[in-house]
C-alpha cells in the first residue's frame, strides 16, 4: 500500500476545523471512499468480503459531507463487563435512559480498549467506559432484554468517556458523532498471549491500566460472528443512535475471570469507573482479530421521564 514517510502529516478540513493526519495514509488519499482492492493487499487484513456487502453513501453530516459506514479493516479490543449497582448505574445515566437490568438490583458496565491498525481514518487507539442500557423505547422487562441481547449479539449503551490518540478521530467522534471524546496518550498491544492497555491522563500519569493473559483464541470465518451496538448520544440538541458492526475473525473469553485487574489511577476514565461502583468483572473478552463498521448517527425518539 501506498504510505508516507514516518511522521509525515497533511493538514486537513473536517467541519470547518483543521486537523493533521499521515501524509500518504488512508484518509489523505481516499477521503473515507478507501479502494478496498488496496486494502485487501495489506498484510494485516485478512478479508476484505464484509466490507465489499456495505456499500457506503453520501451523506451530509455534523461535519459536513462525509461517507458512511468509516471503515476498520484490522484491528483487536479487550472489554470487561463488570457487574454494578442499578442505583449507581441510573446515576450516571440522562433522565430519558435507563440501566439494562440483569437481575433485581443489578446492571453492566464495560470498560474496552482498541487499537485499530487499518482503517479509513489511519491507526488510532481508543478506550470507553460505557453503560448497557435498554433499548430505546423498548417497554420489555430488563432480564428479557439482556437474555435477548446475548441471544443475537445485539447490546444497547450510553457511553460516558471514549479518549482517542488522534485528532481526526477526536473532532469526528466528538462533532460528528456526539460522543465525548478527548485526545491523550493510549496504548494498545493485542496478541494471542497477552493483552496490555494503558490510558495516560492530563499529568502523563496513569488513569487507567489493564495487563491480563489473552483468553484463548478461536478463528472463526469472516461474517460467522457479526455482532452489532447501538449507542446513544445528544447530537444537535435530540437524540442519535449510531450503530457499530463488529465482523470478529479470532477471539475469545473468560466468565467471572479471577485474573482480570483494572488499574484506576487519576483520571477521566478512573473516575467514571469508580462512580460506578463496580462488584465484580462479569466477563473478559479479547477479540485479537476483528472488524468494523461504524454507521454515521441517525435521529432517534427518546421518551421523556
Amino acid at each position: 500500500m501506498g504510505t508516507s514517510k514516518a511522521g509525515e502529516r497533511v493538514e486537513v478540513e473536517l467541519g470547518g476545523r483543521t486537523v493533521t493526519v499521515p501524509k500518504g495514509g488512508l484518509y489523505d488519499r481516499y477521503r473515507m471512499d478507501t479502494d478496498l482492492d488496496e486494502v485487501a493487499e495489506d498484510p494485516r487484513v485478512r478479508t476484505v468480503d464484509f466490507f465489499r456487502a456495505l456499500p457506503k453513501t453520501e451523506v451530509r453530516s455534523a461535519i459536513g459531507p462525509t461517507r458512511t459506514p468509516n471503515f476498520y479493516y484490522s484491528m483487536s479490543k479487550a472489554q470487561i463487563t463488570y457487574l454494578a449497582p442499578v442505583k449507581a448505574l441510573r446515576s450516571r445515566l440522562p433522565g430519558e435512559l435507563d440501566p439494562l437490568r440483569i437481575a433485581p438490583g443489578l446492571g453492566l458496565f464495560s470498560v474496552v480498549f482498541f487499537r485499530y491498525d487499518v482503517c479509513d481514518i489511519d491507526f488510532y487507539t481508543e478506550a470507553t467506559v460505557g453503560i448497557a442500557v435498554r433499548p430505546a423505547r423498548h417497554g420489555g422487562l430488563g432480564a428479557a432484554d439482556f437474555l435477548s441481547g446475548l441471544s443475537n449479539d445485539s447490546m444497547h449503551a450510553y457511553v460516558l468517556s471514549l479518549p482517542v490518540n488522534t485528532e481526526i478521530a477526536q473532532v469526528r467522534g466528538h462533532d460528528g458523532y456526539g460522543f465525548p471524546k478527548w485526545v491523550t496518550e493510549i496504548d494498545v498491544e493485542i496478541d494471542d498471549r497477552r493483552t496490555v492497555a494503558r490510558v495516560a491522563n492530563g499529568d502523563g500519569g496513569t488513569d487507567i491500566a489493564l495487563d491480563v493473559a489473552t483468553p484463548k483464541q478461536k478463528r472463526v470465518p469472516s461474517g460467522t460472528r457479526v455482532s452489532t451496538l447501538t449507542s446513544y448520544t445528544r447530537l444537535g440538541g435530540g437524540w442519535n443512535a449510531t450503530l457499530s458492526q463488529t465482523n470478529t475473525l479470532a477471539a475469545g473469553g473468560k466468565l467471572l475471570p479471577r485474573d482480570v485487574t483494572l488499574e484506576l489511577g487519576s483520571g477521566r476514565l478512573a473516575d467514571d469507573v469508580r462512580s460506578l461502583e463496580p462488584i465484580k468483572p462479569l466477563r473478559l473478552d479479547v477479540a485479537s482479530e476483528c472488524q468494523n463498521a461504524l454507521h454515521i448517527p441517525v435521529p432517534v425518539s427518546v421518551p421523556a421521564r
